[in-house]
């Protein structure tokens, strides 16, 4: 399992769409947040849970490991600034279970509790987080395949928090989990693409009912030990740019086009910019100190598209 392959792709699809373009919180685009995989309380205007579904050979005894991953929102406000310009920061989680592909269902309650914090004149708050997460795993066919039986794996991810009568989409996010996706690993064992399943397993494939969630094979091309639950849609082993230099948080841009854009801003807009949040700051200076060689890298690359039937000769 290529384990840095899989955090690459993770965490592209953890921060999608955390801070964009111009990167300032002044920017009408950034102040209010369209993050994709919101799993909110019951009641609010976003979806309450989350289901992944999918197909795995092994046996009763190969072991399934699934990590929860989401960012929790915190309210970051500068008390000696007046006035000051409201921020929500981002607070990764991960929880990470294991069980057997033949075990009987888990129930994993978990929650994060409310804090406040001042640090160096900033002050950061954030909301309790309650919530669960259920795997059930259910043998479904009996295969000739030497990697065992179709087992079906299902994962269920549910906020638990309660809203008032004053909640609205800016106070509910808070208690949200935030571009919430899951990591599947199997030891011993395969899954099964969804995308385009072997024949054998195509009606098998299709009757697995995901919810909010987009599940794929990812890693190292031909390998099936890993799958990622994403709420974005992605093809099966996706994979990040050689030539990007680092993250932008936004895959809809182009990375030369951001990074152009980013050197034209004037020293004010940067000032904002590098205070607003440490990802920002981390994509001005790398910008800042990128050298024209990279730069060029940017402009464009030729791939060889993957061929249809034959290889041309």
């Amino acid at each position: 399992m290529n384990l840095k392959l899989i955090e690459e792709i993770a965490n592209a699809v953890l921060y999608e769409g955390y801070i964009l373009y111009p990167y300032r919180s002044s920017s009408v685009k950034n102040r209010q947040r369209w993050n994709f995989g919101v799993v909110s309380p019951a009641g609010s205007e976003d979806a309450s849970s989350m289901q992944t579904e999918c197909l795995v050979l092994g046996k009763a005894s190969t072991p399934l490991a699934v990590r929860v991953r989401f960012l929790q929102l915190v309210e970051r406000s500068e008390i000696n600034r007046q006035p000051s310009q409201p921020w929500q920061e981002a607070v990764e989680r991960d929880i990470q279970l294991n069980t057997q592909l033949g075990s009987s269902p888990v129930r994993h309650p978990f929650q994060f509790l409310a804090a406040e914090d001042i640090t160096e004149s900033i002050l950061r708050k954030s909301e309790t987080i309650d919530g669960v997460i259920e795997i059930e795993t259910k043998q479904i066919q009996q295969t000739r395949a030497t990697s065992g039986d179709a087992f079906s794996v299902r994962i269920r991810v549910l906020n638990l928090a309660s809203l008032d009568e004053r909640s609205n989409r800016e106070r509910t996010l808070p208690r949200s989990l935030v571009s919430t996706h899951a990591i599947l690993s199997v030891t011993g064992g395969e899954f099964v693409s969804l995308i385009d399943p072997p024949d054998e397993f195509r009606d098998m494939a299709a009757a697995c009912q995901n919810v909010g969630t987009w599940p794929v094979l990812v890693g190292e091309e031909a390998v099936r030990d890993a799958m990622l639950s994403s709420p974005i849609i992605l093809y099966d082993y996706p994979q990040i740019a050689p030539e990007s230099p680092g993250a932008l948080f936004d895959g809809t841009e182009i990375d030369e086009i951001l990074t152009l854009r980013i050197m034209t801003m004037t020293d004010d807009e940067k000032n904002e910019m590098r205070h607003i949040d440490e990802r920002a700051r981390q994509i001005l200076d790398r910008t800042e100190s990128l050298p024209p060689e990279h730069l060029l890298k940017l402009h464009g690359v030729l791939r060889r598209p993957h061929a249809i039937g034959e290889e041309a000769k």
